[in-house]
C-alpha cells in the first residue's frame, strides 16, 4: 500500500515536472516570435514592402530639335523600398527599383533626335535598374502605420538596354512599318539624380531630377538634352 501511494506521488511529480518544462518551452518560442513581430512592421525598427509607380517627363529640352510628346513620356516604376527607423520621426532606407523611361518625340520640322526623318511614332526607351539611398522625416502621431512622411534622397542607376522605335504608315508594300533598333551607341549607360517623395500610408506624389546627360560622347554635343524632371505617383503594397 505503501509502495503504491509512492508509486502515485512519484508519477504525479514527473507528470507536473513535464508540463512545466512544455510550459517553458512554449513560452520561450512565444516570446521569440513575438520579440521578431515587435521588431518588424510599418511603424517598427524595420520594414520592406513592394510598390509601382508612374511618372511624367516634366521640363522641356535643352535645345530645339528635340521636343516631346508630353502626356504620352513617362517612366513605369516597381520597386521593393526598405526602410530602418532611427527614431519616431526619423528612418533611413534603401530602394531597390526597376524602371523604364520612354521619351516620345514630337514629329515637327527642324527634329535632330535622333535624325530628321519625321515618322507616325517614335520614342527613345531607356530601361533601367536603380538604387535609392533616402532619408525620411515622420509626421503627425500613428500607430504601426506608415503615417505621413517626407523622402529625400540621391540614386543611380545601369541602364540596361537601349531602344529606338518608330513606326510608320501607308508603308510602300506594306501597312505599317514598326522597327525598334537596340544598343544604341549614343545613349549613356549610367543615370543619377536626386529625389523627393510626400506620401501618406500607402500612397505617394514623387518628384526626380537626373543630373546624368541621356546622350554619350560626342552625341551629347550634338542632340539637345532631354528634359530631365519626372513627376509621378505611387501605390504601395503593404
Amino acid at each position: 500500500m505503501k509502495n503504491g501511494r509512492f508509486l502515485l506521488v512519484a508519477l504525479l511529480l514527473l507528470l507536473g515536472t513535464r508540463q512545466a518544462a512544455a510550459q517553458r518551452i512554449l513560452l520561450q518560442e512565444n516570446l521569440a516570435q513575438d520579440t521578431a513581430q515587435s521588431h518588424f512592421g510599418p511603424n517598427r525598427a524595420y520594414y520592406n514592402h513592394f510598390y509601382v509607380g508612374y511618372g511624367l517627363v516634366a521640363g522641356t529640352s535643352a535645345g530645339p530639335g528635340a521636343e516631346l510628346r508630353y502626356g504620352s513620356s513617362g517612366e513605369i516604376v516597381v520597386g521593393l523600398r526598405n526602410k530602418l527607423r532611427v527614431s519616431q520621426t526619423l528612418s533611413f532606407g534603401l530602394d531597390l527599383r526597376y524602371a523604364r523611361v520612354a521619351y516620345y518625340l514630337a514629329q515637327e520640322p527642324g527634329k535632330v533626335v535622333p535624325d530628321a526623318t519625321l515618322h507616325s511614332r517614335e520614342y527613345l526607351a531607356v530601361p533601367q535598374a536603380q538604387a535609392e539611398l533616402f532619408g525620411q522625416l515622420n509626421f503627425g502621431r500613428r500607430g504601426n502605420v506608415i503615417g505621413r512622411y517626407l523622402d529625400l534622397g540621391g540614386w543611380g542607376g545601369w541602364v540596361l538596354s537601349t531602344a529606338h522605335h518608330y513606326e510608320d504608315e501607308q508603308y510602300p508594300n506594306a501597312k505599317r512599318l514598326s522597327v525598334t533598333e537596340h544598343g544604341l551607341d549614343y545613349m549613356r549607360r549610367w543615370s543619377y539624380g536626386v529625389g523627393a517623395r510626400v506620401g501618406s500610408s500607402r500612397y505617394a506624389v514623387t518628384g526626380r531630377y537626373r543630373f546624368s546627360d541621356v546622350f554619350t560622347g560626342p552625341y551629347a554635343a550634338r542632340y539637345p538634352e532631354l528634359p530631365r524632371w519626372l513627376i509621378g505617383v505611387e501605390l504601395g503594397w503593404l
